[in-house]
This record gives structure tokens, sequence and C-alpha cells, in this order.
């Protein structure tokens, strides 16, 4: 569809040449001598530019300029002016116009000036379009979920989201932090900065510091330049760290003095850099008994723990499967280029059926699997792994049987029968159960399992 252009002179002889001149580009053009009838044109029609000349008998180009803005203000102006006139220009420049041609003008330049403003107009509309996009995609409604408790949480996040306070997102792993912090970065004053985001528990301490806080050259080994922390690489954003309850003590105390003088030193620098950072931090772990044991600094929890957002695990809202289910196929089938997949009622009820420890990332690459290795189009049960039906010291939800295993005991046993369908491969364990090689070799540690060989109390 072609640019609409008005032009709009007094002189006949001026809107035909520029008519002609114009169409000849590719324009859709309408000239119009009179300024009156010019701004009745402006109010009903949708140009994508008016070019007018400033002096006129009936209205002169400023007024004309604005008249039209009380009409339609994102009109836009362009206004030709003898030389002798530029100041009129520039008070129209002043007004809303955005550019101005002195004549007797040369046609060429006409045309690189008009082309070049509409082409920058395209682009910001792009630009505009394309923000749009990322917004709605990174909203709050990327987190699906009707359940109440969904409801609920979304509810205080966007609430939350226009305030610059730090928050605290708790739940269990793969319960969608992320995508939290995402929509509230999105919904907040700070949506022109970045949002940084790092994973605490997958770096070792000394690192963790320098991608934190940054580092001069010569500070250590290997320090050959200056490096950039998170929080100046998020200045002006957000920094949102995830596992935050996995940090070191002596990392906890550099991060509440950040947060408390809102300034950093980098490693090796004497002298502190101010920072303007929100911090948004997550944990799937129970900071208040880590704190109790002193593995978590209470000031630093106090200061997280401005406000708090809970983030339910998919076993207490498993009346939103049938629509995360949905959403996760969709995406599966269209990534992978398969023929659009759906699940039968038997195999949605087998689902429900599953206490889900790694909750809805857990879900979404049971889905991937079933449609990548499921012959049919509608998949049944048995295109599920075993471990659904019954997972080693896992209840189902709706199960007759009388144990209750603890989440300790169930994210246990599911740890385990991963590392031995993996035949041990803990980068591939990872991968599977969502998590960071590091984790994992942390819940080994703390299971103290055996490799190979049944734990001795699983389900205990």
């Amino acid at each position: 569809m072609s640019d609409r252009i008005l032009v709009v002179d007094d002189e006949t002889s001026m809107c035909k040449f520029m008519q002609i001149m114009l169409a000849k580009e590719g324009y859709d053009v309408e000239a119009e001598p009179s300024s009156i009838k010019a701004l009745e044109m402006i109010k009903t029609g949708d140009f994508d530019l008016v070019i007018a000349d400033l002096m006129m008998p009936e209205m002169s180009g400023l007024d004309l300029l604005s008249a039209a803005k009380q009409e339609r203000p994102d009109v836009r102006f362009m206004v030709m002016t003898a030389f002798a006139s530029v100041d009129s220009a520039i008070e129209a420049l002043k007004n809303g116009a955005v550019d101005y041609i002195t004549k007797p003008f040369k046609i060429d330049e006409i045309k690189i000036a008009i082309s070049n403003f509409l082409e920058k107009r395209r682009l910001q509309e792009e630009n505009v379009s394309l923000k749009e996009q990322i917004i709605k995609k990174n909203s709050f409604d990327s987190f699906l979920g009707t359940h109440s408790s969904v409801i609920k949480m979304k509810e205080m996040a966007a609430k939350i989201a226009e305030t610059d306070s730090t928050v605290l997102i708790r739940g269990e792993s793969g319960t969608g932090k992320d995508l939290i912090a995402q929509a509230i970065h999105n919904h907040s004053l700070r949506l022109g900065g970045r949002l940084v985001a790092l994973n605490c528990a997958a770096l070792p301490e000394t690192l963790l510091e320098s991608e934190l806080f940054g580092h001069t050259r010569g500070s250590f080994t290997g320090a050959v330049k200056d490096k950039e922390g998170l929080f100046n690489a998020a200045d002006g954003g957000t920094l949102f760290l995830d596992e935050i309850g996995e940090t070191s003590p002596a990392i906890q105390v550099k991060l509440l003095r950040a947060l408390e003088e809102k300034q950093v030193t980098p490693i090796g620098a004497t002298k502190p850099v101010p920072v303007d950072v929100r911090l948004l931090a997550a944990t799937n772990t129970d900071l208040e008994e880590a704190v109790r044991v002193g593995r978590f600094r209470a000031d630093l929890y106090y200061r997280l723990n401005v406000i708090a957002i809970f983030l339910p695990p998919l076993r207490d809202r498993l009346d939103d499967l049938p629509v995360l289910i949905d959403h996760f196929l969709r995406r599966a089938c269209k990534r992978l280029k398969l023929p659009q997949k759906k699940l039968s009622a038997a195999a949605i009820n087998h689902l429900r059926k599953y206490n889900w420890p790694g909750n809805v990332r857990e879900l979404q690459n049971v889905l991937e699997r079933a449609v990548l290795l499921g012959r049919t189009i509608t998949l049944e049960p048995k295109d599920f792994p075993q471990k659904l039906a019954a997972a080693p010291g896992v209840t189902p939800v709706d199960s007759a049987s009388p144990t209750n295993p603890t989440l300790e005991s169930i994210e246990k046993a599911y740890i385990y029968w991963v590392l031995n369908q993996t035949d041990w491969n803990k980068s591939k364990a990872a991968d599977i159960l969502g998590i960071d090689n590091s984790t994992l070799y942390r819940k080994i540690n703390k299971y103290k399992f055996p490799k190979k060989s049944a734990p001795a109390s699983v389900a205990s």
C-alpha cells in the first residue's frame, strides 16, 4: 500500500507539479490549493504526510499546522517556505512540523527529504510494533493457567511491577520463576533498560563474584582486561538473580552492600561504582530454614523479602493441565515441524495422576518426548514414560494408597530414577531434570546416592 501524501499550496501550478512528481515516485498524492478545504481533508483522511506552504492567504501554513494538530495530533507536517522566511520554518518545527523545504528547491532534494522521513517513520512504527509483540509475548499472560492461585499470583505481580521494590520470587524448580521475572520487568518503569539474568548456582563463588561485580585488569590470574559486572550491565534496568539461596556468605555480604548503598566495587578496584538497578531474586529453597541454620544471612533475607511472590507447584493446580498441554503440544509440533498432535482423554487422565516434581518444565519435556516418539496423531498413555505411572517412591495424587511421601522423598526418588535411566550421564540427567549440573551434583551429595544401586530409603 502506497504512502498517502497531501500537498497544500495556494499556487495551483505548484500543486499540480508536486502531485505529478510524487505520483511518479509511487506515492498516493492529493493536492489542494485551499488551506481551509485541506483542513477538512486532514480531519477525515488518513495521510502519512502533509506538505504545506507557509505563506497562504486563507490560512497560513503555521495556522493550518496548529489546527490540524488539534484535530489529528498524530498528523505529520512538512512545510515549504521561501529562503527569506526560514525563521517561520523554524517556528513550524517548534510547533510540531517534521521538516522544512526552502523554495526554490531541487527536485532530488525534496524526493530524498520525503523518502527519508517516510522510511524513518516506517522504522519507528516497526520498532513500536516489535516492542509491543515482545511485551505481549513476555507478559503475565505467558504464565498460563486459570487456577485461583495463579490468578492471585499474577494480579499481585502486576501490581508490584510498576513499583521499584525488590521482589523475591519463590517456588519449586520448574514452576516458571523466570517467566514472572521477565513479565515484571516488561511491565515496569524500567522497560527501557535491560533485564540481565544470572543463575547463581551455575558458577563457583570466585567466578560468580566477577560476573556480578566485575573486575579490573590484573586483579587475579587470567584477568587480562577490565570486565563489566552484571550490576553495571543492568544499570537503569533489572537484575534477576535465580537460585539466590545457593550463594556463599561472602557473596551475600557484597549483595547486601550493593542493595543498600546502590554501588558496587569491582574485584581489584578501590573506588565503588554507582548503579541504579532493580533486583528480582528467585529461590526454590526454604530461605527461612537457611537463615535459621546459618546458611543465609538474615539481613540479606529481610532486604530481599520486601515483596514475596509464591508460584504454585503444578500438582496443586492440575485443572490447568489441559491448557498447558495444548500450549506445549502446539509449540513442540511447530518447532519440530511435525503434524499437530493431541492427547486422548485417557492420556490426559494419565498425566493427572502424576505428582510432577519437576513441575511445568517437566511437563514440557514429557510432552516433547511424546511428540517425537509417538507414532499416531492422538497420543495415548503408552506414549509416555513409565515413570509417570510408577516412578520409585512417587504416589499418584488420587491414589488410595495410605503412603504420603514428603516432597523431599519425591525429589530424591525422581532424581535417582533419571540418573539410572541415563546410565548416570549427569549432563543428560540434569538436562532432563531441568537443572544445572552444579545443582545436580549438590543433590547427589545431599542424598548420598549409591551409584547404580537402589537408595536405602528412597521413599522414607
